[in-house]
């Protein structure tokens, strides 16, 4: 693969890392899945930043949960959850948004839960991760 390449993988995982990093602070954007792709972009541009990013101490078990077993764990899916819910009354509730939004995140939200409940908790062979 072409440096230029590699470079623009790791741009977006950059980028992606940005984006789960601000999901941490904010209910309505997600910090896994922005994470997962950090990892995917890091793992075609920079074995290192793949490797530093699976190995880290918050962010690294879901990453390699996915990677390896396609796992989402149950408490991960309960939390995901309790947040999207949240983010849903707050959004209908307390800001004024218009309802082309609203509808959006009508469609958007039961389909990303959809997503994450019909993963599997756990590795299919028994192991736990």
């Amino acid at each position: 693969m072409s440096e230029t390449k590699k470079r623009l993988w790791v741009a977006t995982g950059w980028i992606s890392f940005a984006l789960g990093v601000i999901g941490v602070a904010l209910p309505v954007m997600p910090t896994v899945p922005f994470m997962i792709l950090a990892a995917f972009c890091f793992s075609r541009g920079s074995e290192r930043w793949h490797r530093w990013l699976t190995q880290h101490p918050k962010f690294g078990a879901p990453i390699l949960d996915w990677e390896k077993h396609g796992v989402i764990r149950l408490q991960s899916k309960i939390i995901s959850t309790v947040l999207i819910l949240g983010s849903i009354v707050s959004t209908f509730v307390v800001f004024p948004v218009p309802d082309w939004a609203l509808i959006g995140l009508a469609v958007i939200f039961p389909v990303v839960l959809l997503f994450i409940w019909t993963r599997p908790s756990q590795p299919r062979d028994g192991t736990k991760t």
